[in-house]
């Protein structure tokens, strides 16, 4: 039996096209190998349990990952390909939601139309044994990714799958609190440095819900990108603190803003607005409206920012 999942692997429906896709897919569509080792990482790390695959934003940022590993930069993708067109590889079922019928070939190009569509899928029973079974996963992972994947960029993506593994470790130890997860400087590697950004933004971005904590925005695109990243309160090459405490979730203009002294927050979790960006020739716009207002926090009280940390940003990083 898995001879015949090992030989499906090898043999997956894939688009071809020199003009579509690179020389280090052999010019073939990556999207379902890619899939593939997303649900294999995310078994592995215990997060897939039951024979069902949902198209969570935990599966999508995996798929991702990889993604933007080796293909070129602007690459645009979306999850949405491959998930509903593994069905025609025989091993892989759509479980749809009322109103759409499974076996029809919808033609869907978004995360968003996919979820609207499906609750997920699920894979033949034996398959999955032998997926949660790491013996014979590696096996399965080994094809793919000698299948469909040119020599010079197979170490790229083993490596990934290691730094998925290793990054979601990375986070459960995050949300333990510990000071013995703070790392030096000197002991980091280009592997472990991709390990820690990856978990830091996992644990951060989870813990605000995709949120900005001082603005409020929350936008997903179609495909599961999210606008907030994870912004250290101080530095980490002045602490090497990776913990949530010193951590926000933060959009691309607060957080710019944040790390330049233009926005802080003060003492009882409040906006503070630098009185810089009220210079002659600046345009504000809505930073003005945040001043004062409460940022939004992670639900458990533990995990909100550190009142010292916050208190050190204002002191060293505040433009007054």
């Amino acid at each position: 039996m898995l001879e015949k999942y090992l030989h499906a692997f090898a043999s997956l429906r894939t688009d071809k096209g020199r003009d579509r896709y690179p020389g280090v897919t052999f010019h073939r569509a990556p999207h379902k190998p890619i899939l593939l080792l997303s649900i294999m990482d995310l078994i592995a790390q215990g997060r897939i349990k039951e024979n069902f695959i949902e198209p969570s934003l935990e599966l999508v940022e995996t798929f991702n990952s990889y993604y933007s590993s080796f293909m070129p930069p602007g690459s645009i993708t979306s999850m949405a390909y491959p998930f509903s067109r593994l069905k025609t590889d025989g091993f892989w079922e759509r479980l749809s939601k009322p109103g759409y019928d499974p076996e029809i070939e919808y033609n869907i190009k978004s995360m968003n139309r996919l979820r609207e569509m499906y609750l997920g899928a699920r894979m033949d029973d034996e398959l999955f044994a032998y997926l949660c079974s790491p013996e014979t996963r590696e096996q399965l992972r080994a094809v793919l990714i000698d299948t469909y994947f040119a020599t010079e960029i197979r170490p790229i993506v083993l490596r990934q799958g290691k730094v998925n593994y290793e990054a979601y470790e990375y986070s459960k130890t995050l949300l333990e609190l510990r000071p013995d997860v703070l790392r030096t400087k000197e002991d980091e590697d280009a592997f472990q440095k991709n390990v820690r950004d990856q978990g830091f933004r996992r644990v951060i971005v989870s813990l605000y819900g995709h949120r900005c904590a001082t603005c409020g925005i929350r936008i997903l695109t179609p495909d599961g990108l999210t606008i907030v990243e994870a912004a250290h309160i101080i530095p980490w090459n002045e602490t090497h603190d990776d913990r949530p405490t010193n951590g926000l979730s933060l959009c691309r203009l607060c957080h710019w803003s944040f790390d330049v002294g233009l926005l802080c927050i003060g003492n009882q979790y409040e906006v503070l607005v630098s009185k810089r960006v009220r210079l002659e020739q600046n345009l504000p716009g809505h930073i003005l409206t945040l001043e004062g207002r409460n940022i939004f926090r992670p639900e458990d009280e533990k995990y909100w920012p550190a009142q010292d940390n916050l208190a050190s940003h204002r002191r060293k990083a505040f433009l007054k």
